[in-house]
């Protein structure tokens, strides 16, 4: 369920599948402008859940941790602005422009997709409990025997530690599956991790996008 501006309450659920057009449109039928939410839309977003983005034939599906208040108040998926995913993205050659998290739902048309661990906002995702990670990752591989992605990017590497079991994991490509995708372990991208640099972001979505279209395209080229 979407939550409304004026921060009407839903139940915490995932949600899969809802049209990425009609998310994408104001009530004028136009492209929704960006906007910044009040103290009480970001109160009331707590709990709330983002609808995934994506469909069959992905060739990377990113998985967050879990929705801010503020990707919750908007609606839209790394939407606070210090947010470092987009920029990444673009400069990786993911998107031939810099989106910003209102236009999340442009991503489909380059085969890119997003859902998150856990469904529910929460101010910090240390919020969540170890509990919720490991729930939130099974749910996430049922969406992904559903969607079959070519790859899962997981945005966080402590979260996918927990969510999985794999303490060790470090970021980069794994030599785990989930379903038959291949996995990916990025950095967390909010602008509070300090611990990667943006020029570290984007050395290391380059890599993905190397390894989900490059390679796949090289491959193609030689049948």
């Amino acid at each position: 369920l979407r939550r409304t501006r004026k921060g009407a309450a839903a139940a915490p659920t995932r949600c899969i599948g809802q049209s990425p057009t009609a998310r994408s449109l104001n009530t004028e039928g136009n492209p929704e402008a960006p906007w910044r939410p009040t103290r009480e839309q970001l109160s009331a977003a707590r709990n709330e859940t983002i609808p995934d983005i994506g469909g069959p034939g992905l060739a990377v599906l990113f998985a967050g941790i879990n929705p801010s208040l503020y990707s919750a108040a908007v609606g839209h998926h790394f939407g606070r602005p210090g947010n470092r995913f987009w920029k990444a993205l673009h400069a990786a050659g993911f998107t031939p422009r810099l989106l910003t998290a209102f236009d999340d739902v442009e991503l489909p048309r380059w085969r890119i997709g997003i859902t998150n661990m856990v469904a529910r906002a929460t101010v910090a995702a240390a919020e969540l409990s170890a509990g919720e990670l490991r729930e939130g990752g099974a749910a996430l591989e049922r969406l992904v025997e559903r969607w079959r992605p070519a790859l899962v990017a997981f945005v966080g590497v402590q979260a996918y530690r927990v969510a999985y079991r794999r303490p060790a994991a470090v970021v980069g490509r794994q030599a785990a599956e989930l379903g038959k995708a291949g996995i990916w372990v990025l950095p967390n991208t909010s602008g509070l991790q300090a611990h990667y640099q943006y020029p570290d972001l984007v050395r290391l979505y380059s890599e993905l996008h190397q390894a989900a279209f490059a390679e796949r395209e090289a491959d193609a080229g030689s049948v």
